[in-house]
């Protein structure tokens, strides 16, 4: 994968039980050992006969599963959230455009819907609103606040402002049984972001939770499997949110939860071989988890027709190279072209600061090195990246997929036009846990998989300011010193991303008899589930003490360390 960025993410759910493996979930000894038993590098059978041709921009895609649900996105910020909560019920779950055709929701043959929340009210002229023919179509439907709205409103039932606004955690009380609610408590706690709510609710629905601002916090209705909740059940704040999904996506639906992650991996490698056929693969490795899980995934299922790139920029972390080509050699036996490009990407970036620029002047110099190495590779033919579900979804990248671009991704699209290759991208419709899981079950080793995330830029957005060698290495000692307290005080597993900043802040110190004035390091680590929210993490004073005494004691240039208790939103993890 090229340009890791940091995943995004959520915080860390409570609910009902799940049966998918969760970035925070403990890696049980024996399981591993089964996993590595599947070794990454069992070698690939022969090939199907007949190669297949793929437009330019053609990508490998998940065969259509058994059991679907829809997302229909609104614009809300937990619509991503909503489509991993019906993954943790073991099954697919695909985000969509709130105004999705029938025609082609017909065509995906959904065992449900669930629409989302969203920032527009539903009466402002030219508000978002589905394909009101999809209340025809007799699968269940669930309308999550904003989504509830709209449900209502188009089944002719009064949407207004409410008397009170209602945002946080709410008392919420189940006044009527319903198959959504089984397994809930009489009173639990729900997470409210609301101004509008549904009023007097016509005679085709059924009151089921009120709270003391929301008389119909949740509704049924009493002919269709059309269900509401004011409330959000996809955040951890609603203590029981993941049965209520559960609920719906088993007992109403119907689903069984059969899509399993072994059953993905073998689906993947069939539609590779047959697409790739005699030809040769390149994929670039990063060290980070999701190039290392495509490489292993490639691997299975062509062997030694794949041909992995690692390029050095000179940013990389303290014995990135040596590690890479440690693992490489010890789990594929394939071509590895190792590029040493340091000197040119900080000439490049002498006398820079300005973060964008940095991360510009790193993409294009990576793909004027990317571009030179990979035609000294015969018969390659296709490139395989890395790209993870939420740079589809964010990058605009899925034409079923809300229509907004949130940022550019490298990794969706531009690299590949510039270079020339056809597109594999094996990993697309998964969340980041979801490839965890998927490392796991190709063998991958358990240090690889719950390795911290590294930006794509690397060390050049953690060296604020300008980026020189020399700041680089001691912010590389100052990183090192970080990760192995975490280690040493068994933390790492238990922060989800960890590490050290470079400040062009100088102060004044005393070390000795001496005056000092030097730079400051900043320590941030992070509690999260998959990076969208996270909080920062409390960690021991002890640790945090072992940390600043190392740091000022052994890394020349620096005499302060301060920690970073800054919550995402309103900050983001990385700095720049």
């Amino acid at each position: 994968m090229f340009f890791l960025l940091p995943p995004r993410g959520f915080q860390k759910h409570s609910g009902a039980p799940s049966r998918s493996l969760g970035v925070n979930s403990p890696v049980d000894p024996g399981s591993l050992k089964a996993a590595c038993s599947k070794s990454a590098m069992s070698p690939a059978p022969a090939p199907s006969a007949k190669p297949q041709t793929a437009t330019a921009m053609d990508s490998t895609a998940v065969a259509s599963p058994a059991e679907r649900i829809l997302v229909l996105d609104f614009g809300s910020q937990t619509a991503q959230l909503i489509a991993r909560r019906v993954r943790e019920q073991n099954v697919f779950s695909q985000l969509v455009r709130h105004d999705l055709p029938i025609e082609r929701i017909r065509e995906l043959a959904p065992r449900g819907l669930i629409l989302s929340g969203g920032p527009a009210s539903v009466y402002e002229q030219g508000a978002p609103a589905p394909d009101p023919r999809i209340f025809e179509l007799g699968i269940p439907i669930l309308g999550i606040c904003y989504g509830m709205q709209a449900t209502c409103k188009a089944l002719g039932t009064e949407v207004s402002p409410g008397t009170h606004r209602e945002f946080g955690r709410t008392e919420c009380q189940v006044v009527a049984d319903s198959p959504l609610f089984e397994g809930v408590d009489r009173s639990t706690t729900v997470w409210m972001s609301h101004g509008d709510q549904v009023k007097n609710p016509t005679a085709n629905w059924k009151i089921l939770a009120s709270t003391s601002d929301c008389p119909a916090a949740a509704v049924q209705h009493k002919t269709a499997p059309i269900y509401g909740l004011q409330f959000h059940p996809e955040v951890t704040h609603t203590v029981l949110g993941g049965r209520l999904l559960g609920n719906f996506v088993k007992n109403i639906c119907g689903c069984r939860g059969s899509w399993q992650m072994s059953s993905f991996i073998q689906q993947q490698i069939d539609l590779i071989r047959e697409r790739v056929g005699h030809r040769r693969v390149i994929c670039g490795l990063s060290g980070g988890v999701d190039s290392s899980v495509v490489a292993a995934l490639l691997y299975r299922a062509i062997g030694d027709r794949l041909s992995c790139i690692f390029v050095d920029n000179g940013l990389l972390r303290s014995g990135e190279q040596d590690e890479v080509r440690h693992r490489f050699g010890e789990h594929f036996r394939t071509d590895l072209h190792m590029v040493d490009a340091s000197e040119r990407f900080l000439g490049e970036l002498a006398g820079v600061t300005d973060p964008q620029q940095k991360r510009k002047i790193i993409g294009k110099v990576f793909i004027d090195v990317f571009r030179a190495e990979a035609k000294s590779i015969p018969d390659a033919h296709f490139l395989a990246q890395g790209t993870l579900y939420p740079d589809v979804i964010e990058s605009g990248a899925n034409t079923d997929g809300p229509a907004a671009t949130i940022k550019h991704h490298h990794n969706v699209g531009g690299l590949p036009k510039e270079l020339g290759f056809e597109l594999i991208e094996p990993l697309r419709d998964l969340f980041k846990d979801e490839v965890r899981a998927l490392g796991l079950e190709l063998g991958l080793p358990d240090d690889m998989i719950w390795r911290h995330p590294f930006p794509g830029p690397g060390l050049a957005v953690r060296c604020l300011g300008e980026v020189r060698r020399e700041r680089l290495e001691v912010l590389r000692k100052a990183d090192t010193i970080v990760l192995d307290e975490l280690r040493k005080a068994g933390l790492y597993r238990q922060v989800q991303q960890a590490f050290a900043v470079l400040l062009p802040v100088q102060s004044v110190g005393v070390m000795g008899d001496f005056r000092t004035y030097e730079e400051t390091v900043a320590v941030r680590a992070v509690t999260t589930e998959d990076f969208m929210t996270a909080d920062w993490a409390h960690l021991p004073h002890s640790v945090l003490q072992a940390i600043s005494t190392r740091i000022t004691n052994s890394v020349r240039g620096i005499n302060r360390v301060v920690y970073d208790i800054s919550s995402k939103p309103p900050s983001t993890i990385e700095w720049e």
